[in-house]
């Protein structure tokens, strides 16, 4: 019996075709088409929160709708971590989430920041037991940046925000 590969695409391509000769570096591979862009960033919205948006629902009243989990070691949690936060470093995930977490409430994770993929490794680690999770972009790193408080082992502690991450001037950046 043989087998019969149907080789034409079934659905357009993800991106437009590279104009030849392209100007730049940026234009050498063509921009997706909007569909697929439009299925790309909606698939991303889904898997990620940023600082900003996490602050905001943890400051208003009531409840967020979602618990903050830091996957970091202790020593890491004890130098600061978000107020409210549970702290369950990844490697203990799989033997402790259940007794912690409730799987109809979604999960955000965070580590150290940007340069860390510990909260990836927590979120992977959470959804592969049946919670619903997304990562916080930006870590740790980015909520001390943005200028939100956090709790450390000797209390609370508030910095200046940078004016690289977070507006001096504004509630929110506008985004």
């Amino acid at each position: 019996m043989s087998t019969v590969t149907n080789t034409e695409p079934t659905t357009a391509p993800a991106t437009a075709a590279a104009a030849p000769g392209a100007p730049n570096p940026v234009l050498r591979v063509a921009p997706a088409v909007p569909a697929a862009a439009a299925a790309y960033f909606g698939a991303s919205l889904a898997f990620h929160a940023d600082v900003s948006d996490v602050a905001s629902a943890l400051a208003a009243d009531g409840d967020p709708g979602f618990v903050v989990l830091d996957s970091r070691s202790t020593e890491s949690w004890d130098q600061g971590h978000i107020p409210g936060a549970i702290h369950l470093p990844t490697a203990l995930i799989a033997e402790q989430a259940g007794q912690l977490l409730d799987k109809s409430v979604p999960v955000v994770t965070y580590c150290w920041g940007p340069g860390c993929n510990g909260a990836t490794r927590a979120a992977l680690a959470l959804a592969q037991l049946g919670f619903q999770v997304k990562e916080m972009l930006g870590g740790f790193e980015y909520w001390v940046r943005e200028g939100f408080t956090f709790e450390t082992w000797e209390g609370s502690e508030r910095r200046t925000p940078d004016a690289l991450t977070a507006p001096l001037d504004a509630d929110d950046c506008g985004c």
